[in-house]
């Protein structure tokens, strides 16, 4: 699968292709269609939070080229509780360039967490992952939100994932896109669970996004570089994570 799909119809539909492919792509057109009206009318509010990300300071190859805020909640059915800040911690299995390393990030905003699209997201994605995963419908899951913004100069290539092609350790995995300023470059790139390209296609517009079983696929982002070396250039993008709490 290598185009970005339209799969506007019911979630049935999209949970099915996730189960039996892995990974679905979908287009922004796709995702607010599932997110419903409310979200398209908070998606500027909620695409303006990432003017106000803190620096990633825990870059082990020395690059100053990601800013990002985090937060994670406890999601069950309907139920979404934000959990105490906490560093987020990958090991070095699934991040070889910054795991084994607790990293505390800015949080997440509270008018960021309450945004109808980040609760829409929460709310539509679950329920879909749950199934095509076999959970019951009340599962109760450990959430991580990650806001990245990528820049990239003609002095430092942005690089959206410096780990390469790559798991996160978790269950499922949501990326969408929120913003491309004045970038090229920038395309996803879907593997199997041996490293195998299987796939790839490039997030273009806002709203853009793939969905993952992060057991199956590995994924990855080619990287960013200016068009106009004069002006600003970034990349914007929403990670969701879900992980499967055991009772």
């Amino acid at each position: 699968m290598t185009e970005i799909a339209d799969l506007t119809g019911p979630a049935d539909i999209l949970t099915t292709a996730l189960a039996e492919d892995g990974y679905v792509c979908l287009s922004a057109d796709t995702v607010l269609a599932h997110l419903g009206p409310m979200a398209r009318q908070a998606w500027r509010e909620f695409a303006l939070s990432w003017d106000a990300l803190g620096p990633d300071l825990y870059m082990a190859d020395g690059g100053r080229y990601r800013r990002r805020r985090h937060a994670a909640l406890g999601v069950s059915g309907d139920a979404i509780s934000p959990k105490p800040r906490q560093p987020h911690f990958q090991s070095r299995d699934y991040n070889a360039l910054n795991g084994d390393v607790q990293r505390w990030f800015e949080p997440v905003l509270p008018e960021t967490l309450a945004n109808p699209v980040l609760q829409a997201i929460l709310a539509a994605w679950t329920p879909v992952i749950s199934a095509a995963g076999g959970h019951p419908a009340d599962q109760a899951w450990h959430v991580e939100l990650h806001q990245f913004r990528i820049e990239t100069s003609p002095a430092e290539t942005g690089r959206p994932t410096p780990e390469g092609l790559h798991r996160d350790g978790v269950d499922w995995v949501f990326v969408m896109l929120v913003d491309r300023r004045n970038v090229s470059d920038g395309v996803t790139e879907i593997g199997d669970e041996e490293g195998r390209r299987i796939g790839e296609f490039t997030l273009a517009t806002p709203g853009d996004g793939v969905l993952l079983d992060d057991h199956r696929i590995r994924h990855g982002v080619t990287p960013i570089r200016p068009i106009d070396p004069g002006e600003p250039a970034w990349r914007d993008a929403l990670v969701v994570t879900w992980l499967a709490e055991i009772a």
